[in-house]
């Protein structure tokens, strides 16, 4: 197993964790709730997560194993400053709104997470 391998699984989870993150700010916010414990934890473990595979992908960036498309540089720079965006933005409040920023932000890091996954795999062979 090499690391391209798990760096691609990553994103998957990473795709997936981001999906659930987003579902469970929106729950939160219908039910007039803020974040609680609970979700600051989850938002520190996707945190966690998307970092390990920026790292990853910044090893084999430097080891020589080069995406396909330089757009894929770019969604590894952005993606780990979102969370941490979020949080500044919405200043750690408790408050419901920030679910609904929490929400709809990282739903798009989920579109962000699964067209890095697009830009980085090689382009399939045409068939004639």
């Amino acid at each position: 197993m090499d690391l391209t391998f798990i760096h691609g699984r990553l994103a998957t989870t990473s795709a997936f964790f981001f999906f659930v993150l987003s579902i469970w700010a929106f729950i939160r916010y219908f039910r007039k709730q803020g974040p609680d414990s609970s979700y600051w934890g989850a938002l520190v473990i996707g945190e966690i997560l998307i970092v390990a595979q920026a790292l990853i992908g910044a090893y084999l960036w430097f080891s020589g194993a080069r995406p396909p498309r330089d757009m894929h540089i770019l969604y590894g720079i952005l993606l780990p400053a979102i969370i941490p965006a979020i949080y500044a933005n919405t200043k750690g409040s408790g408050e419901r709104r920030s679910n609904l920023i929490y929400g709809a932000v990282i739903l798009f890091a989920v579109g962000l997470i699964i067209r890095a996954i697009s830009t980085g795999l090689d382009p399939l062979p045409v068939l004639n």
